[in-house]
């Protein structure tokens, strides 16, 4: 597939929300993503204004679900959802339950291996039972906490060529990444590429950065669509 920018709208005001999505729609972007701030600021209605508002553009779920998995997908795609997020480290059954969910309700899901002890292991577990994409994630804590310490931060670049050709179903990767970095990902592999906190919203505030965001939003997916996506198994 050919790389993809999805804006994650890691906000917790629907009204800040809508605003950016249409900034990056005209800079660009492709998808847009209810990130997990804003799910819990803003629940159904902040998905459902988001579908109102962009009808003819995918929309990434970001509840991590962990449980329920079936109930908490069948809502997130009745409300406009096109694509929902389950975690690696959920039971089996759970990933399985928003598989089903996915296929009932017509929506994509993808897997997020994020605290994987294995995050190839968890890619491929994910892949295994039936997600769609595999999210490759450094948590936000994690990297904070690591960055405290002292000591080296981990990326998700770090692992990325691994996690591509370990799977055969798309890959994005997601935490931490500087703009240099995220406009990489396509070659290593991962043709979707996320921008949000940090790289676009502020990681410690939750609110749209500060300057010319669309002039510099247009610019970076100019350079993330002209690229070809690599292919580590040619």
């Amino acid at each position: 597939m050919n790389p993809l920018v999805q804006i994650s709208l890691d906000l917790t005001n629907i009204d800040e929300a809508l605003e950016t999505a249409s900034m990056a729609i005209r800079a660009g972007v492709d998808w847009l993503e209810a990130g997990t701030p804003l799910i819990l600021a803003e629940g159904l209605h902040g998905i459902r204004k988001l579908k109102e508002s962009f009808p003819g553009i995918p929309i990434v779920a970001d509840l991590k679900t962990m449980d329920g998995g079936y109930l908490e997908a069948e809502m997130m795609a009745n409300a406009g959802a096109t694509h929902v997020v389950v975690m690696a480290r959920a039971h089996p059954e759970t990933i399985k339950c928003v598989v089903k969910a996915g296929k009932d309700f017509g929506i994509k899901v993808m897997g997020d291996n994020m605290v994987s002890d294995n995050m190839i292991d968890g890619a491929k577990l994910l892949e295994d039972l039936g997600c769609d994409y595999i999210i490759h994630h450094i948590g936000y804590d994690e990297r904070r906490g690591i960055m405290e310490s002292g000591e080296k931060t981990p990326s998700p670049l770090d692992e990325l060529l691994e996690i591509v050709k370990a799977v055969e179903i798309p890959v994005q990767a997601v935490g931490g990444l500087s703009l240099e970095d995220a406009i990489k990902c396509p070659q290593y592999g991962a043709p979707l590429v996320v921008l949000g906190a940090p790289l676009v919203i502020d990681a410690d505030s939750f609110k749209t950065a500060d300057g010319n965001l669309e002039s510099s939003l247009k610019k970076i997916c100019d350079a993330i669509h002209s690229q070809k996506v690599f292919n580590p198994n040619k």
